[in-house]
């Protein structure tokens, strides 16, 4: 649903591409330079790293080195959904949503991160960015609920539904116990569980490999490490935000360099009943789908959860607070499209520290 990485089909797969260096001068040797790519599944989706050969020890096997490196990020991926996934039925996650009053989550380390995110992107979003919203995901048929079958909606119930929404019923006693303040309130740290992923990825290739450049994605959350081979930023594409846009259907490029990007849009991740749209961006503060004129957010940071996590809020808050919000952070930056005011197309809305980057200073 996010942003467009061609990569190759193949769950593992090796490749090269001839580029001279950028600093190459007429008559100097041309240095052939392979990209190396490979590829996984997690989280009900894929990752894809991108490497380049010139950073592998002379003599390296390039096929054994990354089959040695995908079983160690898949290893610490499944150690991260042992923890934060939804749908690992004995996941520190589900523990705590089936537990009457909470759980000890000491030894849950990718779980507290996740929850200390949320919760300092909460506050700063005044809500906005919810991990209690389970409930309601629930009730409109996304999450681990199923699709609606009839357009009539249960006020009541979403009412109800509502009363379990905010992290104010939950609270963290001296990092070991997480307490349940309200009987029945849930968390779902998707939200930045992706983006959580493309920064383990990230500190293994860096902490553990001593890697510069590489690219890595996490279906669609991105980190871009260092430059491609031929010197340049690595390049993201942003996907049309339509419904019915192929998935390699491009609105814009952007450069991007020890960086992470996250794309947030409700135009892959919805349904239709009774001819109503209903969308998996969901407002906590009413308790039903949010359709507002933003249509995609792209965000910007240092890490990549908190890009994912801040790109989720902006599609709850639309583009002119959602704005407004980037602007008062100096560690993000944003390019949103928006609908425009005639409901005949779509503008971009770019925060000031990229417009440089499209020419629009």
């Amino acid at each position: 649903m996010r942003y467009c990485l061609f990569l190759l089909l193949t769950i593992f797969a090796l490749s090269c591409e001839s580029t001279p260096p950028e600093q190459n001068k007429p008559g100097e040797a041309v240095q052939k330079v392979a990209t190396l790519r490979l590829v996984g599944e997690t989280m009900g989706t894929t990752y894809s790293v991108v490497l380049l050969s010139g950073e592998l020890s002379a003599g390296t096997d390039s096929k054994a080195y990354l089959a040695e490196l995908k079983g160690t990020l898949d290893s610490a991926l499944v150690a991260l959904n042992d923890e934060v996934s939804n749908w690992e039925k004995n996941s520190t996650v589900v523990r705590f949503n089936a537990s009457g009053t909470g759980i000890n989550v000491v030894e849950a380390p990718h779980f507290l991160a996740n929850y200390r995110l949320a919760d300092r992107v909460s506050a700063a979003t005044e809500g906005a960015f919810e991990p209690t919203i389970l409930p309601l995901t629930d009730y409109w048929g996304f999450g681990s609920g199923r699709e609606r079958i009839e357009a009539g909606v249960d006020t009541a119930e979403v009412i109800r539904r509502k009363a379990l929404v905010g992290l104010d019923k939950i609270i963290l006693e001296g990092d070991t116990f997480l307490r349940k303040t309200v009987p029945g309130v849930t968390l779902d740290l998707g939200g930045s569980a992706k983006g959580y992923g493309t920064d383990l990825i990230t500190s293994v290739l860096i902490e553990r490999y001593g890697l510069k450049n590489f690219l890595v994605e996490i279906g669609g959350e991105m980190f871009a490490a260092g430059r491609k081979a031929e010197g340049q930023p690595w390049k993201i594409g942003i996907n049309v935000p339509r419904e019915e846009a192929a998935f390699s259907a491009i609105a814009e490029t952007m450069p991007l360099e020890n960086r992470a990007v996250a794309t947030s849009g409700n135009y892959r991740n919805y349904y239709k009943v009774g001819g109503e749209t209903y969308s998996h961006t969901l407002s906590p503060v009413t308790g039903f789908p949010e359709r507002n004129r933003l249509l995609s957010a792209s965000v910007t940071a240092p890490d990549c959860a908190t890009a994912d996590a801040y790109a989720t809020a902006c599609m709850v808050l639309g583009p002119e607070a959602a704005m407004k919000l980037i602007e008062t952070r100096p560690e993000l930056e944003a390019y949103f499209l928006v609908r425009d005011e005639q409901d005949e197309g779509m503008v971009p809305l770019i925060s000031s520290g990229l417009q440089a980057l499209f020419g629009k200073e």
